[in-house]
C-alpha cells in the first residue's frame, strides 16, 4: 500500500493511511513519512495495536533512540519508586498513571505530582544539552473522558511575528530546565542532588530545522530565564511569546482513541497533555529520539 497523508489541523498535523506501523518498513515508506513529518510536524496513525517490541523497531527507522542522562533524576524514570515501575521494554518511557500494581498512581506521589507539568506547554527534553527529535506515542489504554494532547506549530508562530519582535528574539539564548516547569505547579521540593541533576542548559530562542531551513521559536515551559536579562523581565517575555505561540490558529488538538500513535517533531512544536479522570487508567507509552545537534550552534 502507498503512504498517503491527509492534513487534519489548521494549518499542519496529518493522518497517515496505507502503512501498518507493526511491519517493516520499506525505504520509500520511510522516506515519504520524514517528507510528511518535515511538512506537518505532527502525524497521527489510527488502530495500530502494538507490542513494545514493535513500537521500537518502527521507531528505530528514523533515528536513535535518546539516552537517559543530564536533564534526569538518577533512579527511577518520573521518580517513581520501585513499587510503581511497570515492566516495559527498553526503550519505552512510561507515561502512564499507571503503577507496578496495575492501579493508577494517587495523587499524594512524587511519580503523580512530577507529571503534573506535562500540562503546561513544553518540547520534550529541551532541558537536555541536545534537545530530542520526535518522540513517538501509543495510546494503549485512554481514559472515557479527557486526556486529550494539544500541540502548537512553532515555526507558523515565528513567520507570524511582526518584524521588531523577529529582531529582539534573533540572537536570545535561554536557560531550560526541568527545575522551571516543575516550580511552576509547585513542585519544588528537590534534593540538592536533584536540583545538580538538573541544571538549566542553554537554547536559542529561535532555531532552524536541518532540513527545511525553516525558523521556529524554541519555547517551553523549562525555559525560565534569558541569558543576560532579570528573571521578572524573562519569564514575562517569554510568556508573552508563549501566549502568541498557542493561540487558536497555530494549535491541534488530538483526542485519543484506543491504540492511536501520535509522532511529534520536537523541533517545531510544542505540546501539552489535557486533564483527565485520574482515577481512570491512562496507559501511553512513548519512545524518544536523539536530537540531531545543539541549537546554541544552529543559527550561526
Amino acid at each position: 500500500m502507498t503512504v498517503t497523508i491527509n492534513p487534519i489541523g489548521p494549518v499542519f498535523a496529518g493522518e497517515v493511511t496505507g502503512i501498518d506501523c507493526r511491519k517493516p518498513l520499506a525505504p520509500e515508506s520511510v522516506a515519504a513519512i520524514e517528507a510528511g513529518m518535515d511538512q506537518y510536524a505532527v502525524l497521527v496513525y489510527r488502530d495500530q495495536k502494538f507490542v513494545d517490541e514493535e513500537q521500537l523497531a518502527f521507531t528505530l527507522n528514523f533515528g536513535v533512540i535518546e539516552q537517559r542522562g543530564r536533564g534526569s533524576p538518577k533512579g527511577r524514570i518520573h521518580f517513581r519508586t520501585d513499587d510503581q515501575v511497570r515492566d516495559l521494554a527498553r526503550g519505552i518511557g512510561d507515561f502512564s498513571n499507571i503503577g507496578g500494581d496495575g492501579e493508577p498512581l494517587t495523587p499524594d506521589t512524587r511519580a503523580y505530582q512530577f507529571k503534573m507539568a506535562d500540562r503546561l506547554w513544553h518540547s520534550d527534553s529541551s532541558f537536555r544539552d541536545i534537545p530530542a527529535k520526535y518522540s513517538l506515542l501509543s495510546g494503549r489504554t485512554v481514559p472515557s473522558w479527557g486526556g486529550s494532547t494539544e500541540f502548537a506549530d512553532m515555526r507558523g508562530a515565528y513567520d507570524a511575528l511582526d518584524d521588531r519582535t523577529k529582531a529582539e528574539v534573533a540572537d536570545l539564548i535561554c536557560l531550560h530546565s526541568q527545575i522551571y516547569s516543575r516550580e511552576a505547579v509547585g513542585f519544588g521540593d528537590m534534593s540538592e542532588d536533584e536540583r545538580t541533576e538538573f541544571r538549566p542548559v542553554r537554547q536559542q530562542l529561535v532555531r532552524r530545522h536541518p532540513v527545511t531551513g525553516r525558523k521556529s521559536l524554541f519555547l517551553s515551559s523549562h525555559a525560565g530565564a534569558i541569558e543576560g536579562w532579570s528573571i521578572p523581565e524573562s519569564r514575562m517575555f517569554l510568556r508573552d511569546l508563549a501566549e502568541f505561540a498557542t493561540q487558536p490558529q497555530f494549535v491541534y488538538s488530538h483526542a485519543w482513541t484506543r491504540h492511536d500513535f501520535v509522532v511529534w517533531d520536537n523541533r517545531t512544536t510544542m505540546h501539552r497533555g489535557r486533564r483527565f479522570d485520574p482515577a481512570e487508567l491512562r496507559d501511553v507509552r512513548q519512545t524518544r529520539l536523539a536530537g540531531d545537534g545543539a541549537t546554541i550552534e544552529q543559527l550561526d
